[in-house]
């Protein structure tokens, strides 16, 4: 492939100067995890102490963001953090809704959950291969989840969401490259509590949620089980007849855990889950380059804020998500002993049609430049994951100082099978169809030894240095079968193929870290990421695809800044990021089969950097601000042209896609108590973007131009007595945007997203 030398433009805010000192200090006993280490830039007793005073104080945030409780204002990383009681009554229970209220954070879904990705600082892969491994990893409860079409979860007993900017790679792992989604789901209770919740709004969406914690042995034995059921009819109408909403879902899923303390030394957690969704996802159409598509989709008329198709194939997606880990924690001589065995499946079928102006013989007729396509898909997917962690106390080193660390062994392995059929009307007059079919799948195994240490010179300086080692070992097959034997509308003929790979890889964090008093600390880190390597498996695939994708790396230079002010009424963290990517794994324009399609491939070297500010404020003990901003310039450095390429390779210097250059989001809430025990609680967020690319190769209709949404509620509550109830209003302005923005021949049609108009909703809770 012919590499493009447009050269690299080296911008002065790359030279980023950090004092970095570094030491991977690890220790030989593997007798078990240590107990948190006390964290020096903030105590979370203090701050309870104030707040159960009522006075104004921001409340100190645990995280477990360095494999070990400690406090938000401590942890030198750039870390966000969202509660999940804050999403249940903001209406966002899937992590696409999540991303909201992150700046640096975007999701991208076209068409089912094997689509969807995570971007963190403009940073994600788009493929549906199962051959390649997110950039952002998801992680629940310390269980890895694998594929990217995982993290496509419905929310339940969500205690907060951490989510974890830059490469992660020395702690969490090697498909931790850009950042983590690190989901910490609520404890069990020692005390018999219960709740009952329910939400209805406008357009048909609903949602019911119950669930019971407590003891059932004081002390030893501690359980909870959480169950939830909701349904949307969707927001696009099919014109077709008979074919009513679409856009919608129906989800449900049971949760249980299981906490054990057989003695003081030991916490066992057993955790189960299980959760179902049938949806039906669909893009509207939303600008027409052709006359005769036009012609085509009548009586529907593209537009800005089109929210209908025509088309007798809908989309339905059958999603099942479940899994069971066990996690033990052992305690003795100051270390703890961390073990986590989970074991996860996923199954997903997805029926799509590739036209969206529907498959009828009327249609076709109409012109042929629209083929008429049925894809129908299945995937079965299954992983087992082990890790063994120990985490010391802080130990003297004479007169040096003192050290923790924490180190561990991971091993997952993955295996998926995939079948897809292709099914294209080619003789609209007589219904005649041709159809290919694949089946094919991946098996991986990932290998690794991690450690981090943090060496503590005095009362305010530390040193923080670590690595990890991964072996990664992948393998896939491929048969296709065609009904014929030459090429038709996206269809290739028959083909057979497999092939393997491994690789050895190292990635780590150096970092120096200091406090200039006990509410100010300062960080600077280098961290090195990697992604392993990876094969673009799909229904097209050529013998040019059996070659494997080299792993990609990152090198991230970060500094930051963490501070509370005004006896804690304010809390502000900063930080400065940038971040270099070499054989960056990303999708490319080809043609196949007469059709455009996108092609993994190893696209050379792109960059991330920019600045974001997280802050917090109570200045009264009613009034309390929250807002998140990022300004984040991702773009190609050095793009690698594959030969025979259907589009423009001139991409050096233009923007990633999912990259907007300011994102932010601010939330105020204002409590007023009344004098019978009950409150009243205002709250309103605006959220705003500007413009986004959903190209990599800059098409002109693929730009969302800039948006702000706004929402807001009002809740009437009695705390003592359990209950309260809420009014939503969710978009209040009535902007209607893109989620993406997708071009074919003839056509752009868009992702619309629930909120893509006006609506209201109410929501109450009982608790027992």
């Amino acid at each position: 492939m012919k590499r493009q030398q447009a050269g690299k433009q080296k911008n002065t805010h790359r030279n980023i100067h950090l004092g970095v000192a570094a030491g991977l200090l690890l220790g030989a006993q593997l007798a078990g995890a240590a107990e948190p280490v006390p964290a020096p830039a903030a105590d979370p007793a203090a701050a309870a102490e104030p707040a159960a005073r009522g006075e104004a104080v921001v409340a100190s945030v645990t995280v477990t963001a360095t494999r070990r409780s400690a406090s938000l204002q401590s942890v030198p990383l750039a870390v966000s953090v969202v509660s999940g009681e804050q999403l249940e009554l903001a209406n966002r229970t899937s992590i696409d809704t999540v991303v909201q209220e992150i700046p640096s954070a975007a999701f991208r879904q076209q068409g089912g959950n094997k689509d969807s990705t995570l971007f963190v600082r403009g940073i994600g892969t788009i493929s549906t291969s199962p051959g390649v491994e997110p950039t952002v990893s998801t992680v629940v409860d310390g269980v890895v989840y694998a594929r990217p079409g995982q993290a496509t979860i419905d929310l339940l007993d969500i205690d907060r969401i951490e989510v974890l900017r830059g490469p992660q790679g020395t702690l969490f792992g090697k498909n931790a490259s850009s950042g983590v989604l690190n989901i910490v789901s609520r404890t069990p209770s020692e005390q018999l509590t219960g709740y009952v919740d329910a939400s209805a709004y406008t357009g048909h969406e609903k949602r019911v949620r119950a669930g019971v914690s407590g003891a059932l042995q004081p002390g030893v034995l501690r359980a909870s089980i959480n169950a939830a059921y909701a349904d949307y009819d969707g927001n696009v109408t099919n014109v077709h007849a008979g074919g009513g909403k679409v856009n919608g879902y129906e989800r449900r899923g049971v949760r249980g855990r299981l906490d054990i303390t057989p003695n003081a030394d030991t916490d066992i957690s057993l955790i189960a889950d299980y959760l179902k969704s049938a949806s039906s996802p669909t893009q509207a159409a939303y600008r027409q380059t052709s006359a005769p598509f036009a012609q085509a989709l009548l009586p529907v008329v593209a537009g800005t804020e089109n929210r209908q198709v025509n088309a007798d194939l809908e989309n339905a997606i059958d999603d099942t998500n479940k899994g069971i880990s066990a996690q033990v924690n052992w305690r003795r001589n100051g270390y703890t002993l961390t073990s986590i065995t989970a074991w996860r499946a996923w199954d997903n079928t997805q029926n799509t049609t590739t036209s969206p102006i529907g498959n009828s013989t009327e249609t076709a007729r109409i012109t042929s430049a629209f083929p008429a396509t049925r894809d129908i898909g299945t995937l079965e997917f299954t992983q087992v994951s082990q890790e063994l962690r120990v985490a010391s106390p802080r130990i003297a080193l004479s007169s040096l100082g003192e050290v923790d660390y924490v180190a561990g062994l991971f091993y997952l392995h993955g295996k998926d099978r995939e079948t897809y059929r292709r099914i294209v009307t080619t003789n609209p007059a007589t219904a005649a169809t041709n159809s290919g079919r694949a089946d094919y799948g991946v098996e991986s195994d990932s290998y690794s030894a991690f450690g981090e240490g943090t060496f503590h010179i005095g009362p305010a300086w530390r040193v923080i240095g670590g690595a990890r080692w991964t072996r990664d070992e992948l393998s896939y097959d491929h048969v296709r079968t065609s009904t014929q034997n030459t090429a038709f509308a996206g269809v290739q003929p028959g083909t057979r193929s497999d092939g393997g790979t491994d690789t050895d890889a190292w990635s780590g964090r150096l970092g120096l870290q200091h406090d200039f008093s006990s509410t100010v600390t300062a960080y600077g880190t280098w961290s090195r990421g990697y992604k392993g390597p990876a094969y673009n498996v799909f229904f097209n695939m050529l013998p040019r695809d059996t070659l494997a994708l080299a792993p990609e790396t990152s090198s991230s230079f970060e500094l930051g800044l963490k501070t509370s002010a005004f006896n804690r009424r304010l809390t502000a963290n900063v930080a400065l990021f940038h971040t270099d990517y070499s054989n960056y794994q990303a999708n490319f324009y080809d043609t196949v089969a007469g059709a455009v399609v996108t092609r993994l491939v190893n696209a050379g070297d792109v960059s991330t950097r920019g600045v974001e500010l997280d802050v917090t404020a109570r200045p009264t003990p009613q009034l309390t601000f929250t807002g998140a901003f990022a300004w984040t310039d991702a773009q190609v450095d050095a793009f690698n042209c594959p030969a025979a390429a259907a589009a423009s390779c001139n991409l050096n210097g233009k923007t990633l896609p999912f990259a907007p250059r300011f994102k932010g989001f601010v939330r105020g809430g204002y409590n007023v108590p009344l004098a019978n025990g009950q409150e009243v609680n205002f709250s309103a967020d605006y959220t705003y973007q500007s413009r986004t690319q959903f190209d990599l190769f800059q098409s002109p209709d693929a730009i969302q131009p800039g948006y702000g949404i706004v929402n807001a509620a009002i809740e009437l509550a009695q705390p003592a007595a359990g209950w309260r109830i809420a009014l939503v209003g969710k978009n209040l302005a009535n902007k209607s945007y893109a989620t993406n923005l997708v071009t074919s021949t003839g056509y752009v049609y868009r992702g619309v997203p629930r909120d893509d108009s006006r609506y209201f909703g109410i929501t109450a809770r009982k608790e027992f």
